[in-house]
């Protein structure tokens, strides 16, 4: 059991630093928001989230 829990913690962090890295500091509140909404099953806090990280995603068309 503990290895699973520690695989899951590293693709967490990885997750993490992969959307840092490509989206900045507003990937990261935007994955932030998703899971805290996830977690508190929160609806409104979810949907805000996955909106930012959609926005990011698509990006501006050019």
């Amino acid at each position: 059991m503990p290895v699973i829990a520690l695989l899951a913690a590293v693709v967490a962090v990885t997750v993490e630093q992969l959307v840092q890295w490509k989206y900045g500091p507003m990937g990261i509140a935007g994955l932030l928001l998703l899971t805290v909404g996830v977690k508190a099953r929160n609806a409104t806090c979810s949907s805000l989230g996955a909106g930012v990280l959609a926005l990011l995603v698509t990006g501006p068309a050019s």
